[in-house]
């Protein structure tokens, strides 16, 4: 696409291109067009109409129905980034916060830009009044789920989701947060005396429960690569987590973190081997 717009915002631009007419669609469909017509800056990582194609059948008609709004909104701010960040600039990031709150990963190979190694950039840097529009081949897809859905899906925290209903936390946790969850795996809990974990998931003891799991918790989105500059995070419990890079591997307090920077439609979640215990 060679056309460079002069004078006209994203959403007319979009719209002026002939080819994003499935994205000026479901951007109507979500009630971003004024949004997007605002001042910004922003940066939209745009699908055309063949992007959208490739769906699987049924799913954009079923977005574009009033009661996936919330779902479509999400999708839609997940391929705009706030300011306006040309494509020179693109190749030099390997992740970007998006308005969803969730990130996008940016790969370069070859010359070729992909998001999270599906999306592959074909047309950049084309120009708008309050921003700039990179054209992508694929529709890239956030994560839907909460912090809670997102665990029991992984299937590795099933003594942890009992802990947060003992605890009362359930409901907090499917809250707007953001929250930061250093999730600790089963067998991270298989290290813990069962005689310990039994007296922790005592009613009586629930004050205590809440304690340890609130420990887990950093209010705000905390990346791994964040975590890392800052070297400690204060946790909802009030205590402080000391977070350092040692061969390779991040440690929170002593527990080695198995994988990092899994998103949620409501924070980011941190897996440890080990549980964490407040001082």
């Amino acid at each position: 696409m060679s056309d460079r717009s002069e004078g006209r915002n994203i959403v007319e631009t979009a719209i002026g291109a002939g080819q994003f007419n499935t994205l000026a669609t479901a951007l109507e469909a979500a009630g971003l067009v004024d949004a997007l017509q605002g001042d910004g800056p922003f940066t939209v990582f745009a699908p055309t109409d063949e992007a959208f194609d490739k769906l699987p059948e049924g799913t954009l008609d079923e977005l574009l129905k009033p009661e996936s709004r919330d779902t479509l909104r999400l999708i839609l701010t997940y391929h705009v980034v706030s300011g306006k960040v040309k494509a020179a600039d693109v190749v030099g990031l390997n992740a970007a916060d998006t308005l969803s709150g969730q990130r996008i990963s940016i790969a370069v190979n070859d010359g070729t830009v992909r998001l999270n190694d599906s999306a592959r950039v074909t047309d950049v840097d084309i120009e708008a009044s309050n921003g700039v529009i990179h054209i992508i081949d694929s529709v890239i897809m956030p994560n839907t789920k909460d912090i809670l859905e997102t665990a029991a899906d992984a299937g590795d925290f099933s003594t942890l989701a009992g802990a947060i209903r003992a605890a009362g936390l359930v409901s907090t946790l499917q809250s707007d947060g953001p929250f930061t969850v250093f999730a600790p795996t089963d067998e991270a809990f298989a290290k813990v005396p069962a005689e310990t974990l039994n007296s922790l998931m005592q009613p009586e003891n629930r004050d205590q429960l809440i304690a340890v799991l609130t420990y887990h918790v950093v209010a705000g989105r905390v990346y791994a690569d964040q975590a890392k500059k800052a070297g400690r995070a204060e946790t909802v419990q009030g205590g402080t987590l000391t977070i350092r890079e040692r061969d390779g591997d991040v440690r929170i307090n002593n527990a080695k973190v198995l994988k990092a920077d899994i998103d949620t439609t409501n924070g980011v979640i941190h897996v440890i081997d080990t549980v964490l215990i407040p001082e």
